[in-house]
């Protein structure tokens, strides 16, 4: 085993022989790796302060802690938060102690540090606070929800982003010419159009394209005194690659944001696109319907009042018809909510009334307009004065004295119409029939 923890011989995974022991040959983040950048001067001055990097599997969190741990010429104490107890973080300070003594510092990988619970945590803590170990976590989970404010007070957040198609096609390079981890010694031909096959299959993640590189090498022909790898082998080797992400995790919660505001700015295509990409990645067709029925009303709402009865229609035809077709409609959907005049009066008057409601605690409904089933309730004035707008001119009982309105209460316009699609109209309509209320009030009625 060499100081990585890394097999000498090639029994081991190829993503595993070929992790960068070097931040030279750390292949992505140049926010955080390239030259002038955080853990880049880290790496320099031998100086590393706690962090927590979030990224999604196989964009190098591990590595990097690795790298550090030997570029600032530190220990590297590795635990994970579900399977070490307090007992070992414990058991890793005292190490820590010696090498202290010793006049080497030591830093601490926890995986999945969103995993960690309060006795762990309470184990850990002072020892990130003295300063004994440098705590370096990883997680794939945003630590704003996931991991305790006390450690997040401790340590800086660096955030990993998945490797591009580029990035991943040079660790794949990488380990097709080292001969001494990778599979230099095979003299492998492989066209860049098949790395970026197996690029945009790996979905970011360096660890699963040089898993599907590896697979995919096991299928090569003899070329000369070369091998190569054929496009044709790759169905095989690839099957069906699912985009899948974690339902519970933020790319989930993302997309369906994405859908939102694509729909919300109008953008139809957009929209298709990220829906495309939820449904293929495993989410639940539903979730969108749902997402396009409070897109109706809130970015939508009266401008054009089709939009919400569409949306469950769609949701109906789903049900009805099965996935396979059922996408389609909500499809449709979503392509009638993007190009419809868009109006978020009806969201903003609920929030309006709400915040009116919660401030007056002791409203009252008028007299005229409660219920009189009894002869009690009707003596005591429930209904008198009612006017039934259906036996009114023009269909509306005109006045603010019937405004319905409590009488204690003052005024507030909580429903205020854009000027746009069918809201324009509607507009009018309460303009029309404020009119009417002014001329009821000058005349008395």
């Amino acid at each position: 085993m060499d100081l990585f923890g890394q097999a000498d011989d090639d029994t081991a995974p190829l993503a595993y022989r070929m992790r960068p022991r070097r931040l030279e040959d750390y292949v992505g983040q140049p926010a955080l790796v390239g030259p002038g950048k955080p853990l880049r001067r880290m790496a320099e001055t031998g100086t590393v302060r706690s962090m927590i990097l979030w990224g999604p599997p196989g964009v190098g969190k591990t590595t990097l802690a690795d790298i550090l741990a030997t570029e600032s010429g530190s220990r590297l104490e590795r635990l994970s938060a579900v399977m070490a107890g307090v007992k070992d973080i414990r058991e890793a300070a005292s190490r820590a102690e010696v090498a202290r003594g010793q006049g080497q510092p030591t830093l601490m990988f926890l995986d999945e540090i969103h995993r960690l619970n309060k006795s762990q945590q309470d184990a850990l803590l002072p020892h990130v606070e003295s300063g004994l170990l440098t705590l370096i976590g990883a997680t794939t989970e945003n630590p704003s929800f996931e991991v305790n404010s006390a450690l997040l007070s401790r340590a800086r957040v660096h955030v990993l982003k998945p490797l591009d198609e580029a990035e991943l096609i040079t660790v794949m390079r990488q380990a097709l010419g080292d001969s001494e981890r990778g599979l230099g010694s095979r003299h492998i031909t492989v066209d860049d159009e098949i790395l970026g096959i197996l690029a945009r299959a790996a979905a970011g993640d360096a660890r699963r394209a040089l898993g599907l590189l590896e697979t995919a090498c096991d299928f090569t022909v003899a070329d000369g005194d070369h091998e190569r790898l054929p496009r044709e082998a790759l169905e095989a080797v690839m099957g069906h690659q699912a985009s899948a992400f974690d339902k519970q995790g933020d790319y989930y919660y993302d997309l369906l944001s994405a859908i939102h505001k694509s729909i919300r700015s109008s953008r139809q295509d957009a929209a298709l696109l990220y829906i495309a990409r939820f449904i293929q990645g495993g989410g639940d067709p539903l979730d969108v319907v749902r997402r396009l029925a409070a897109i109706a009303s809130e970015d939508v709402g009266n401008a054009d009042p089709r939009a919400l009865p569409l949306v469950i229609s769609a949701w109906d035809a789903y049900l009805r018809l099965g996935d396979y077709e059922g996408q389609r409609a909500i499809a449709h959907a979503a392509i009638h909510l993007a190009v419809a005049p868009k109006s978020n009066a009806i969201d903003q008057a609920w929030h309006r009334a709400k915040a009116f409601v919660a401030a007056q605690p002791s409203l009252e409904v008028p007299g005229y307009l409660r219920n009189a089933p009894t002869k009690l309730m009707e003596s005591l004035g429930h209904g008198q004065g009612y006017r039934y707008a259906h036996g009114e001119p023009e269909g509306y009982p005109a006045g603010s004295a019937h405004d319905c309105w409590p009488d204690d209460l003052p005024r507030q316009p909580f429903y205020q119409p854009s000027d746009h699609g069918q809201e324009k109209r509607y507009a009018q309509l309460m303009a029309w029939r404020a009119a009417l209320d002014a001329q009821a009030d000058e005349s008395g009625a």
